[in-house]
Parts: C-alpha cells; structure tokens; sequence
C-alpha cells in the first residue's frame, strides 16, 4: 500500500503527469494520465483515469476507467482530425495551431470536494460537480451537478439527493475538508461510524 506525502503526490507505475499541481496526500493511479490539471489535498484518481484541463476538489474520489474534461476536436471545420492543430506531426515546415491548444485548455471541469466519479464515468469539458455529489459508473455528465446530488445514466440525470434537505448546507458551512491533517486523525473514529446528521451535531 502506497504510504502518501504532504509534500509530493504518490504517482503510480505508467502514470503520465503534465502540467499539474497537487495538494497534500494526493494519489494518482496506475496507467492514469493527468494533464493541465490540479489535484486540491487528499484527492485522488484509480487506474487509468483520464482527466484533462480539471480542477479536482479536496478529498475528491475518481474511480478506474475515468474519463474527465475529454477534449474536443474542431468538428465544424472541413476535417476534424488533429492535422489541423497537430500539424507539426506530419510536416517539418509546419507548425502546431497554439490557438487552439489555448481555447481548448480554457475549457476547464470542476469536480468539488468529496465528490465520488464512479467506475467508467465520462464528464464533459465546463461542466461543474457540486461539493458531495455522486456521479454512477458509467454516467456520461454534460451539465453541471448539483452539490449532494446523485446522478445516473447517458446522459447522466438526478437520481436522488444524497441527503435529507438541509444537510448538505450544513456540511458545507462545517468545511471539514477544511481541517488540518491532525483534526482529521482526532475525528477519524467518528467518520466512520456516524451517519452525517450525528456528525454535524457534534461538531457544528
């Protein structure tokens, strides 16, 4: 089992990083690929989760076979292949298009924090996941996500909330993600043993 830094994220065999920043005890997995990306503190992504131009909020879980802020190629040109940004690639006297690497980084996702992507789920680039929602396997998500609400599906839509009404607010104004890495260890036991309701009332 990997042992994880507050200084250095843990990079898995065959993973490939470019132009990424990560926060304490981040975890990026086997075979992943994370571009023009930042992972917030204790976020993480299983194997060969693909995620681009994405702001991972803290304690964010992203699941295998992921694939987040897939980039678009330019469909209503007379081509679409990646030649006409690409070109570098097939000729010598040619070079890449920087303005469409610019816009298409621009497009950024926004995962919030102690959010869960499921297995396989596709997110669409500019699309935001609230604090706490859950996107199933397999959902393929073009519009944002409300916070604590769980989606389903292609493309994806509510399911259900993840909490009664009121909860979530209440967990966002607590920001226990918020908490230094001790107050996290001092509450560890009751994470896991209390429903949200019982631990909002302790430690509201």
């Amino acid at each position: 089992m990997p042992k994880l830094s507050a200084t250095e994220p843990f990079v898995h065999e065959g993973a490939e990083v470019h132009n990424a920043t990560f926060g304490a005890y981040c975890e990026v997995g086997k075979g992943a690929r994370v571009l023009n990306s930042d992972f917030l503190d204790y976020a993480y992504c299983d194997q060969f989760a693909d995620i681009a131009n994405t702001t991972v909020g803290k304690f964010a879980n992203i699941a295998a076979f992921t694939r987040i802020g897939p980039t678009d190629h330019p469909y209503q040109n007379a081509s679409l292949h990646h030649f006409l940004y690409r070109s570098s690639y097939y000729w010598e006297d040619a070079e890449d298009d920087p303005a469409f690497f610019t816009a298409r980084s621009a497009r950024r996702t926004v995962i919030g924090h102690d959010t869960w992507i499921g297995h396989g789920a596709i997110i669409k680039p500019e699309v935001s996941i609230g604090n706490g929602a859950i996107v199933a396997s397999g959902a393929v998500v073009t519009k944002d996500v409300p916070p604590y609400t769980i989606v389903a599906g292609v493309p994806s839509q509510p399911m259900r909330p993840r909490y009664a009404e009121g909860v979530g607010e209440r967990i966002d104004a607590l920001g226990w993600w918020d908490w230094d890495h001790q107050r996290l260890r001092a509450a560890i036991e009751d994470f896991r043993s209390l429903k949200a309701e019982a631990f909002l009332e302790k430690y509201e």
